[in-house]
């Protein structure tokens, strides 16, 4: 009898766990495939899209688990419930985020988009967080099932890949950044400064006497970005922070780079290199103007005009015949459809023209070698050897030693030769002065850096590269462009070939007066089509 009574209750609590606890039955299933839900033995497999009745379930299901903080339930309603789990964790412990009420609203075919409130609560400080998100449900590859498809902007719409949220007393204090003239520059009236017044905050912030505050941010956790503040529960005292940035300058790179997707612009001070703006029109956040790394074009040509002046090989008014194309050890080189060929052309006449073969055929010429190009780059402009120090992190630029076809691409600024908008900004910089001056935002005195040195041209190289681009920018390619901009001025326009991409990048340097800037867009086209608009507009501000 005892016995039997045993077995029934073994039996009922058998039953019990099946009937009333299946989601412990679903996890482990969902650990051993991957993707959540039943095996093929227990459902039929469906396929194609997620339907209206199972979107709708799958997403109540999803958000009931999160606002309970039952964070592994909620992740085996998504397609990866490692990576969700560890998130959700984070979002309930790390952030210390509670209270949390999520309000879906009406499904837009498999995507839903919702509201999250909550409150944020460390050390005795709360506050109120809210913000909208959205996610997708799709089928799981291998049970059919429906699934929220996992990305980290499904816990809030700014996080992205390998990025986690953190609510404590602030990494760095905050600061007030102010412009030359002083005036306090934000994120709110200069969107496209946001990454850079971050980076500034983290390396100055302790340097400036301000104190920490409360913050919840977002933690990059790949890379070395920043913190990103979400909200802040306590607020620090901000130190003061003097920039170079130009009030009048910076406005008009923000407003100029709208016009142009994936666009950044630099400009500098030829004769301090104090950075008067920095504005990027990037999805990602990325400051491209100090950090990006691509092929320049054409405006490479300065650096190649002046290793040509400067080894004997031609001048400004000296030879460089203008073919319809040259070959350079065994690959075929042309000129933009429409160049008319000029076998009499000076060098002044192929720069403005911007004549790919003039420059392909000099290369050959003594005493130039393999390493011509990067000396000249390296020893007169101060480029490629990683020792800037501007006040945030950037690109020095890059120019190798290389041989074969990439040398003769090199001097047109393809190949393996890579630059930022800031570089080339400082190129036409040291073009117009002679003298290189290392580009900084923040003084070098308030850290006691010490900014890169470089040889310089000679005076008369710089005469001619000066003169050079005032003539592309009166009646070469930068023509159009310039047009209508009063004092003096120059330019050099630039397109480079992406490898997989349909379209140039479109490149465009030039100068007016005491302020120099570059500008890089993958909108394509030739220079003056894109990225010249964006130089012009900047070049129309007093700096």
């Amino acid at each position: 009898m005892g016995k039997g009574v045993k077995t029934a209750v073994i039996g009922g609590v058998f039953a019990v766990m099946v009937g009333g606890a299946g989601y412990g039955v679903f996890n482990i299933v969902s650990a051993l495939n991957g993707d959540g839900g039943t095996s093929g033995a227990a459902a039929e497999k469906k396929s194609g899209p997620p339907g209206t009745d199972e979107v709708k379930e799958t997403t109540a299901k999803f958000f009931a688990a999160w606002e309970e903080g039952a964070t592994a339930t909620a992740a085996s309603y998504t397609n990866n419930d490692a990576a969700a789990e560890q998130l959700l964790t984070a979002f309930a412990g790390d952030a210390h985020i509670t209270d949390v009420k999520i309000t879906p609203e009406a499904a837009k075919g498999t995507t839903v988009p919702y509201t999250v409130k909550a409150k944020v609560a460390y050390d005795g400080k709360s506050k109120p967080l809210s913000y909208s998100g959205k996610l997708k449900v799709v089928r799981g590859l291998t049970t059919g099932r429906p699934l929220v498809d996992w990305q980290p902007s499904v816990v809030h719409p700014e996080l992205k890949k390998d990025d986690t949220l953190v609510t404590e007393q602030s990494a760095s204090p905050p600061i007030e950044a102010v412009g030359r003239d002083g005036s306090v520059l934000t994120k709110e009236k200069y969107p496209s400064l946001g990454p850079v017044l971050d980076a500034l905050r983290e390396k100055y912030g302790e340097k400036t006497g301000g104190s920490p505050g409360i913050e919840l941010v977002i933690r990059h956790t790949a890379g070395n970005a920043p913190d990103t503040p979400l909200l802040t529960l306590a607020e620090g005292e901000p130190g003061k922070l003097t920039t170079t940035i130009s009030a009048s300058a910076q406005a008009a790179a923000e407003k100029a780079v709208k016009r142009f997707a994936q666009s950044s612009v630099v400009a500098v001070k030829p004769s301090t290199g104090e950075v008067l703006a920095v504005a990027n029109n990037r999805t990602d956040g990325f400051n491209a103007a100090f950090e990006g790394q691509a092929a320049p074009g054409s405006t490479m040509k300065i650096i190649t005009a002046a290793m040509l002046i400067d080894n004997g090989v031609t001048s400004m008014n000296g030879p460089a015949p203008c073919p319809a194309d040259a070959v350079w050890q065994g690959q075929k080189f042309e000129n933009l459809t429409g160049m008319e060929p000029n076998e009499s052309a000076t060098l002044a006449n192929s720069f403005m023209r911007s004549c790919n073969t003039a420059f392909i055929k000099l290369i050959d010429e003594k005493p130039l070698t393999d390493a011509s190009l990067t000396q000249e780059a390296e020893q007169r402009f101060g480029l490629g050897q990683d020792n800037w120090k501007t006040g945030i992190v950037s690109f020095d630029g890059s120019v190798p030693e290389v041989s074969g076809p990439d040398r003769a691409a090199g001097a047109i600024g393809q190949g393996q030769v890579q630059m930022s908008p800031l570089n080339m900004a400082s190129v036409t910089a040291t073009a117009i002065t002679g003298t290189f001056r290392q580009p900084y935002l923040v003084s070098p005195e308030l850290d006691d850096r010490q900014l890169a040195q470089a040889q310089g041209l000679r005076a008369s190289t710089a005469a001619q590269l000066k003169q050079m681009m005032r003539l592309t920018a009166i009646q070469g390619t930068a023509e159009e462009t310039m047009a209508g901009l009063g004092g003096d001025i120059g330019a050099k326009t630039g397109s480079a070939e992406v490898d997989g991409n349909a379209k140039s990048n479109s490149w465009f340097t030039g100068f007016r007066g005491d302020i120099a800037a570059a500008a890089m867009t993958e909108e394509g086209g030739h220079g003056g089509d894109a990225a010249g608009p964006i130089v012009a507009a900047v070049l129309r501000t007093d700096g």
